[in-house]
């Protein structure tokens, strides 16, 4: 599926790279990747730790032909794609290990942030130009800035030994089309649902939900088939299909 790959040692954002190519008329399948970003950007505009040469900093450029206000699950799709991946390279390293995804778009391991992921949307009229995938995961990192000490992992400190980045890259790229595939057929993500609740690190869980209407706080008992939270809330059900999610016992939320 990578119809091309773009890398750079040094570049501000993964992201912003791939926006400038989709809008040049590259193809769909194109891969940026990087060993460092000056300016990482998390969701909410937040900036991602992006430590030179420790961690993957890629971004895809997608052209799928589905409605508009179907991509938001792409989310989802390249989250159960890394959950795969580093689940496969903890298996081929003889190490256990168990990534979860906290809803939508992190993988934590042992309560700790090691992935985050934001997608980008970009119309053209009511219709999709193109869509692109950012992918930033801890890999060999070391230590941390002090202000995510606490929150943060890296598989290095997971698995206590070296990982290899580009097979990392390749593993997740690899199973992103596997889900990917199984997403266009349906247009939802009904065909991997239940794999994506059993790594669903919310489910059964205390959540906090950051609503602009006013927050609240209920159970998680999984997600429906177009990728909303589904929280109960003492009897009264609600889906969440933004905004953002705390957990109890997960960072942000104790």
């Amino acid at each position: 599926m990578i119809t091309n790959r773009y890398h750079f040692e040094m570049i501000d954002s993964t992201n912003k790279k791939a926006k400038e190519l989709a809008i040049e008329g590259c193809p769909h399948g194109t891969l940026v990747t990087a060993d460092a970003q000056a300016a990482g950007i998390g969701r909410r505009g937040r900036e991602w730790s992006s430590e030179k040469g420790a961690g993957i900093y890629m971004s895809m450029v997608l052209r799928p032909e589905i409605d508009a206000d179907k991509a938001h699950m792409l989310t989802l799709v390249a989250a159960m794609a890394v959950e795969t991946a580093i689940k496969k390279l903890g298996g081929e390293c003889g190490a256990s290990i168990e990534p979860m995804i906290k809803w939508p778009n992190d993988i934590v391991i042992n309560k700790k942030k090691i992935c985050g992921i934001l997608t980008e949307l970009v119309l053209k009229g009511r219709e999709i130009d193109f869509v692109i995938v950012g992918i930033g995961i801890n890999v060999n990192n070391k230590s941390f800035p002090e202000e995510i000490a606490q929150t943060a992992s890296s598989l290095y400190r997971e698995l206590g030994q070296q990982a290899d980045k580009e097979l990392l890259i390749s593993e997740t790229w690899k199973q992103f089309t596997v889900y990917y595939e199984q997403f266009l057929q349906t247009a939802d993500i009904s065909l991997f649902k239940e794999e994506y609740e059993d790594a669903l690190v919310n489910k059964g869980k205390q959540v906090k939900v950051l609503d602009p209407l006013g927050e609240y706080i209920g159970i998680a008992r999984g997600i429906t088939d177009i990728g909303e939270l589904i929280v109960d809330t003492e009897g009264k059900i609600k889906y969440v299909s933004g905004g953002e999610v705390s957990v109890r016992g997960i960072y942000g939320y104790v």
